[in-house]
């Protein structure tokens, strides 16, 4: 199948795979540490956002490979989120005044 411009469906997605993964690189990594916290809890908030519409891809009857990746989908965004928490409560612990 070939969409208007001539180009598979496969070769377009996977461009745009590869771009998302630049653009994410390069937007992480130049945060100042000041903003590290917040930035945490935006990715666990988008990592549920994940885990729901793999669960909607889990869902259904039968084994297929939608079926599969949606249950690598939540794995790996569960990792993500409880990862994403310990690391928040660690650097808002560096902020805490220290008992003497």
């Amino acid at each position: 199948m070939e969409t208007a411009i001539g180009v598979s469906p496969f070769i377009s997605q996977l461009s745009l795979f590869v771009l998302a993964i630049f653009v994410g690189y390069y937007v992480v990594w130049s945060v100042t540490p000041a903003l590290h916290t917040p930035l945490m809890a935006v990715t666990n908030a988008i990592s549920s956002v994940i885990i729901v519409g793999a669960i909607v891809a889990v869902g259904p009857e039968g084994m297929s490979l939608a079926k599969i990746l949606g249950f690598v989908a939540i794995i790996l965004a569960s990792i993500n989120i409880f990862g994403g928490f310990t690391v928040t409560q660690r650097m808002l612990a560096m902020y805490k005044k220290k008992k003497k």
